[in-house]
């Protein structure tokens, strides 16, 4: 396996392209959003059945098929749902189908932080209390002040993925040997203190800080990571193993891609099939999520229905508000710029809450994108989400939402659904 940890010197030495994205499973599109917020058009409960049915999406598959081809791309997946009326379209493009699995790279993190929010729920995780308690087996030399709330809203003050994403303490990250117990007591025992800030002072993207939060859960549940991903989504949403984990893809990556460049690039070695992805136990909880568009879409309505699936209640609606409330906001007055490469006041994703992005802009709008170029997002207003699913990187996928996100909107707005918050 290859080792991630780097040389003396190689942070001089990274790539242009390692340093610009950085492991940031983020955006990379410039400027404010090109929608409006605010829901689409009235209408009552005892309407929606139809004016489901009529929601035009040519548009939408017109514009995806041709970006797809513009951008020389082999293929995508997309999925729409809406609170009411469910999975409302799926399609494939392209090369690929409908049902294609993906790595979705940072789009994990709205999905890992409901895994976090479902131990809170039942009482076995405060969010906001001090960590040292739970891990009082770690010590000494542990960082037991931080909380599960500063960790996965990026707040924590460790070392994040723009700072210095070859941080060598936190190396462990991006390996898919161990276990995520033994790599979430590294970083907390890492002497990093040097090199940290103090929490809820500014927001860092990424990192150990992740993995430490999934050490956690994996602590204060005594169980594996990907025993709690499937007695949180598992039943109550429909999702297999089979299609819908956990891997830690980065190691293999930089292998089958000729070193720390490849890394960063989709996985060669992976063409949808699972069995190509490498069996960890220490899961990037991050990154490392893999599944197919319509998957990743009940989870979106899951967010839209206040933490419920079909199969039943996922998290209480508490839970799923506040993960999109902008915590950087609220608790220290923290803003995304200079951590997104978008510093011009556009408008766009400057803040975050639990694992999702915030558009202060548009209020109502929350994504969670990632390196891949994969893009998710609900449209609290409009009662909608949707996820297009791509191999490339997060600028390309940043690009498709600026063009996809309107068509949607409109096609929304013109089917008069019932309105939503």
């Amino acid at each position: 396996m290859t080792d991630l940890s780097p040389s003396p010197g190689a942070e001089d030495r990274a790539p242009s392209k390692l340093i610009a994205l950085t492991f940031v499973f983020i955006l990379g599109c410039g400027g404010g959003a090109p929608w409006g917020g605010g829901a689409g058009g009235g209408g009552g409960a005892g309407g929606a059945a139809p004016a489901c049915a009529s929601i035009d999406f040519q548009p939408f598959d017109d514009a995806v098929a041709a970006f797809v081809a513009d951008s020389g791309l082999p293929g995508a997946s997309a999925a729409v749902v809406h609170k009411s009326c469910g999975l409302v379209h799926q399609r494939g493009y392209g090369g690929y189908d409908a049902d294609r699995v993906y790595l979705v790279g940072s789009a994990s993190k709205v999905v890992t932080v409901g895994v976090l929010m479902r131990l809170a729920d039942q009482g076995r995780l405060d969010l906001d209390a001090p960590i040292g308690p739970s891990l009082a087996a770690w010590e000494p030399g542990g960082k037991p002040e931080l909380e599960v709330a500063q960790l996965v809203s990026n707040s924590s003050g460790l070392v994040g993925l723009v700072d210095n994403p070859l941080y060598r303490p936190y190396a462990c990250q991006y390996r898919d040997a161990g276990t995520l117990a033994d790599c979430a007591r590294a970083i907390y025992t890492a002497d990093d203190s040097a090199t940290r800030a103090p929490p809820d002072t500014a927001f860092h993207y990424g990192g150990g800080q992740w993995q430490l939060a999934g050490g956690v859960a994996e602590v204060v549940a005594g169980k594996p990571w990907a025993a709690l991903v499937t007695e949180t989504y598992g039943e109550a949403c429909g999702l297999a193993p089979a299609k819908f984990g956990y891997t830690n893809q980065f190691a293999q990556a930089a292998l089958a891609g000729a070193g720390l460049g490849g890394a960063l690039d989709y996985p060669a070695f992976f063409h949808g099939d699972v069995a190509a992805l490498p069996a960890t136990e220490n899961p990037s909880v991050e990154g490392g999520l893999f599944t197919t568009a319509s998957d990743y879409g009940k989870i979106l309505l899951m967010h839209l229905r206040g933490g419920v699936c079909d199969g039943g209640r996922v998290l209480s609606e508490a839970a799923a508000l506040r993960m999109r409330r902008d915590r950087i906001l609220e608790v220290y007055g923290g803003t995304t710029a200079g951590q997104t490469g978008r510093t011009n006041g556009g408008g766009a994703l400057e803040g975050y809450g639990l694992g999702w992005w915030v558009d202060r802009a548009h209020p109502g709008v929350f994504a969670d994108p990632g390196l891949y170029g994969t893009f998710p997002w609900i449209d609290v207003g409009r009662q909608y989400g949707a996820l297009v699913a791509i191999e490339s990187d997060g600028d390309v996928g940043a690009r498709l939402w600026a063009t996809v996100k309107p068509l949607l909107d409109a096609a929304f707005d013109r089917a008069s659904l019932p309105p939503g918050e």
